[in-house]
């Protein structure tokens, strides 16, 4: 926020009536109906889920402009920040939640499902399963892949994501320190560190499916596997995404030493998703 003259002011500033949040709500409702569409073979499914998913980023695109545009005039002030705050930090704790679920999924096939469908007392239903990870399930009803180890494509992946948190810290202490040069350098540094990401993550996917044959089809492993590491690609993306709209903030001189939340906003979503890739990088491709 560069405008400095309402930060104390007495008023706690309400925007008036806006119709992007129900156009927010239509246009996801017809991406999912698209994408259920798309899973079961209709032939509308394709085209509902990307002219919804379009229709969301036109959305978001205003919805966040007029934000932008309330800051920048000087309508927040630091009631509205601390609300920001707070709403940061709850989305980032259901982000949270959401990859406890999957982690937990992974928890329960492996310490417990395993083991108990390999006891003598469950031998009736499948007399030839092992208890072993990762598992095939029964013979004969999924076809033999590769798991996906750790070297080396994850860890490089992995000392990628690290030093882009060590780049965008530097980047936060330049802008607290008022150097805009320096900030554009390293946001972009962190950027591109996780573009390359992603770009080792799609290697990695290609080549899970045409030389290791591990598929999400690919029993609990495979399932497990592409759903953890596929949500958190998606996460870096949409990080990526909010990192470049701060950075562009940043060239346009939105921002100033002591004025500056949505670039700590996106600092902090994409620590997150730093922390949840060291815990994928231990418990899948390590454990």
């Amino acid at each position: 926020m560069s405008s400095q003259q309402h930060a104390n002011a007495p008023y706690y500033f309400v925007p008036g009536p806006s119709k992007w949040p129900l156009l927010a709500g239509a246009s996801l409702l017809l991406t999912m109906a698209g994408a259920s569409g798309w899973v079961n073979g209709y032939g509308w499914g394709p085209i509902a889920n990307l002219a919804g998913i379009f229709s969301l980023i036109v959305v978001l695109y205003n919805w966040f402009g007029d934000a932008i545009a309330e800051s920048e005039g000087g309508k927040y002030n630091t009631r509205v920040d601390t609300s920001f705050r707070w709403s940061m930090s709850w989305f980032i704790f259901s982000e949270v939640m959401f990859f406890a679920g999957f982690f937990g999924a992974l928890f329960y096939a492996r310490t417990i499902s395993m083991p108990w469908l390999a006891d003598l007392d469950h031998k009736v239903l499948w007399p030839e399963f092992v208890g072993q990870w990762p598992n095939i399930g029964p013979a004969g009803t999924i076809e033999n892949f590769k798991p996906m180890g750790p070297f080396w494509v994850p860890t490089i992946n992995t000392a990628l994501l690290l030093t882009s948190g060590v780049t965008l810290t530097i980047a936060h202490h330049a802008l607290r320190a008022g150097h805009r040069s320096k900030v554009i350098f390293w946001m972009f540094a962190t950027i591109a560190l996780g573009a390359t990401f992603m770009g080792f993550q799609a290697y990695e996917y290609i080549h899970a499916y045409h030389e290791m044959n591990l598929k999400l089809t690919s029993g609990i492993y495979g399932s497990t596997f592409f759903m953890l590491t596929g949500f958190h690609g998606f996460h870096v993306t949409m990080g990526a995404i909010m990192l470049a709209v701060v950075l562009y903030r940043v060239i346009k001189g939105h921002f100033t030493p002591d004025h500056h939340f949505a670039f700590e906003g996106a600092a902090w979503y994409w620590h997150f998703v730093d922390v949840v890739w060291l815990g994928l990088y231990v418990v899948v491709y390590w454990l």
